[in-house]
């Protein structure tokens, strides 16, 4: 099958080089343009212009979008409706908010096109051991593009979860129980490095020995047990913890729908913790120990 693939970063380059190795066909277009050049060397056609990329598609064309969340998906998803015609697909395969992709189905169903949500779990990894899939949108559409789907995904790795917005709900909720586990992981380990046995823990060694039957063993332990290889201390990096949304929206619908879910705020909320340094809720807390209890409270510059 040939593919049009809009977006050549981390995880859309190596889709790309994944579809080429299973022998599908992709015309590639990146805004810029060394990347396209890049990944031409590797087997792909190159696009330097959305036209371009259509009109190296026969139709009914299959487009798939990586693009961060948002005005970008937004922009590209207007562009194509004015340059794809009835019965071709368009699948968005970034992290959006399932609700814009009810927006984004609605733009394109009355022009024929048929658009799916893929949310794409695996990373950089996803290169070798290929990446789980779940999508949304008609399941007839879904299966016509099972070629590609199962070429992208490892064995039983892609799943048909429903109509418009299935699959990035189900990669939403998914994202937010990672925030959950990854929490658990730091956690323990942090008591770990406090514990009088702390300093003579190997934690990578800790955290492979754990994957070995263990009830917590996961993929993400292995990363874990990697990152401790690289860096015993983890000294080379700050704490400072981003996040791209999912968690956010995973919390709203929990809230939406009055379904507890405390492991899953707590989790957002200490990655926001982590981006403060001094912080002034501490601060207070500090002042009210000392007014309250004659606590004592640490000067800055040590006075």
């Amino acid at each position: 099958m040939k593919i049009g693939m809009i977006g050549l970063g981390r995880m859309g380059m190596n889709m790309v080089r994944r579809l080429i190795g299973k022998g599908h066909a992709v015309v590639a277009y990146n805004r810029s343009p060394g990347k396209v050049d890049e990944i031409v060397q590797e087997g792909a056609s190159g696009a330097y212009t959305l036209e371009e990329l259509v009109k190296g598609l026969a139709p009914p064309r299959v487009v798939w979008i990586m693009l961060p969340a948002g005005k970008a998906v937004d922009e590209a998803v207007a562009t194509l409706a004015g340059l794809l015609a009835p019965d071709d697909i368009v699948v968005e395969g970034g992290n959006s908010y399932y609700r814009d992709d009810l927006r984004h189905d609605a733009e394109l169903r009355p022009k024929g096109i048929h658009y799916l949500d893929a949310g794409v779990s695996g990373g950089i990894w996803g290169l070798q051991e290929g990446y789980c899939l779940m999508v949304g949108g008609e399941e007839p559409v879904y299966q016509r593009l099972l070629p590609v789907l199962e070429a992208l995904a490892p064995p039983e790795g892609c799943l048909y979860c429903g109509p418009a917005g299935a699959g990035h709900f189900v990669k939403m909720v998914h994202n937010g129980i990672e925030y959950g586990m990854m929490s658990a992981y730091g956690e323990g380990f942090a008591i770990l490095q406090a514990s009088p046995y702390g300093r003579g823990l190997d934690f990578e060694r800790v955290a492979h020995l754990w994957n070995q039957g263990s009830v917590v063993r996961s993929w993400l332990l292995e990363l874990a047990e990697a990152a401790f290889r690289k860096d015993p201390a983890l000294s080379e990096i700050t704490g400072y913890v981003e996040d791209s949304g999912e968690g956010r929206w995973t919390l709203q619908q929990a809230i939406d729908a009055a379904v507890p879910a405390p492991v899953i705020a707590a989790s957002l909320f200490q990655r926001f913790r982590s981006r403060q340094d001094d912080a002034f809720a501490d601060r207070l807390l500090a002042a009210l120990r000392n007014e309250f209890g004659g606590h004592a409270v640490k000067k800055k510059g040590g006075a």
